[in-house]
C-alpha cells in the first residue's frame, strides 16, 4: 500500500494499492495523457476521467478493478492535479520496479 499526497500542504492524501497500479498498467491509462509540456493540471485530470468513463462504457465485461480504481482514486474527493502528478510519479517508479512482472509485449507491439 502506498500513500500519495494530494495537496501542497500535505494535509490530504489517498491510499494506492498494487491492484490500482496494475489496473493503470493493464488499461494504459497514462499513455499519451500528459501533453508535451509535461504539466499536470486540472484539464489532464478531466481527460483521465473521460478516458476511464469511455473505457467503462465501451467494455461489456464486469470490470471491478477499474471501478475500484475510479472510486478509490480517480474520482476521490481529494484527487486534484497535484495528486495526479504524484500518482503518475508513483506509477513510473512502481512500473520500473515491477517491470519483470509486466505483461510481455507481443511481436506486433514491439514493431
Amino acid at each position: 500500500m502506498y500513500k500519495i499526497q494530494t495537496n501542497q500542504s500535505g494535509t490530504r492524501s489517498i491510499d494506492i494499492s498494487d491492484e490500482h497500479l496494475q489496473t493503470i498498467r493493464r488499461h494504459q491509462l497514462f499513455r499519451d495523457l500528459i501533453d508535451s509540456n509535461g504539466y499536470v493540471d486540472e484539464t489532464v485530470l478531466d481527460k483521465l476521467k473521460l478516458n476511464v468513463r469511455a473505457i467503462l462504457e465501451s467494455e461489456t465485461d464486469d470490470n471491478k478493478a477499474l471501478l475500484d480504481l475510479c472510486l478509490d482514486v480517480i474520482y476521490h474527493s481529494n484527487m486534484k492535479a497535484f495528486g495526479l502528478q504524484k500518482l503518475v510519479r508513483l506509477y513510473i517508479e512502481w512500473n520500473e520496479r515491477n517491470a519483470e512482472t509486466a505483461e510481455p509485449e507481443t511481436e506486433a507491439e514491439a514493431q
